[in-house]
């Protein structure tokens, strides 16, 4: 069913690619749905692939099927970016075709002033894209050594949960990602919205952040 973007709904796209992180991927995402039950249409939220064939998520614990591809999804607000376990993450980052499709893709929307979102070890994924030149960034505590050295024009931030750089957002490891989410409801929508959504998920969230 086509959705249909009203003049105040963000689309915002996360990419699934094989082997993510599932609670990368599924712990924003459903921030941003339950945000949507407390403020309807704010966010119109999808899953976007290479292809629109089904992915594994880490360990191969579950198929998933994207709900666009790069090149049929509407136009991104946001793009969210979830991580995988570093061995992967190294690999994408070597892997031409991934280079030329979905890292492109990312990068051509992030000129275009879309909005850059990532969760853990998605912030290394972007490593030679450009998007993270220049910028505050950090990721999980075991790989911030790596993402330092991949990427010498950055700054790497470490002990923060999550740093707004305004088109730019960046993540310690996996939970870090629902407590930045919760940080851009608030920002979007209002605290008060943000704190409902809290109390749906039950949740003890860390604000502890940097904002420069």
């Amino acid at each position: 069913m086509k959705h249909v973007k009203n003049k105040e709904t963000m689309n915002v796209a996360f990419l699934i690619y094989d082997q993510v992180e599932a609670l990368d991927l599924n712990g924003p995402l459903d921030v941003f749905v339950k945000a949507n039950v407390i403020c309807p249409d704010s966010y119109h939220c999808f899953t976007v692939g290479r292809t629109r064939e089904a992915v594994y998520m880490e360990a191969n614990t579950m198929a998933v099927v994207p709900t666009y591809d790069i090149d049929t999804c509407p136009k991104p607000d946001m793009i969210v970016v979830p991580g995988a376990n570093p061995e992967y993450i190294m690999k994408y980052i070597q892997d031409k075709d991934f280079q030329e499709t979905v890292l492109k893709w990312i990068k051509t929307h992030h000129d275009a002033g879309t909005v850059v979102f990532t969760v853990c070890t998605g912030s290394m994924l972007l490593s030679g894209t450009g998007i993270l030149d220049d910028h505050h960034i950090t990721t999980h505590s075991m790989l911030l050594d790596t993402l330092e050295q991949y990427n010498p024009e950055a700054s790497v931030i470490r002990n923060v949960r999550y740093i707004d750089q305004e088109q730019l957002i960046t993540t310690a490891g996996i939970t870090a990602g629902i407590d930045a989410a919760l940080y851009l409801i608030g920002k979007h929508l209002g605290q008060e919205t943000a704190d409902t959504v809290i109390k749906i998920f039950e949740y003890q969230n860390a604000k502890t952040q940097i904002a420069v």
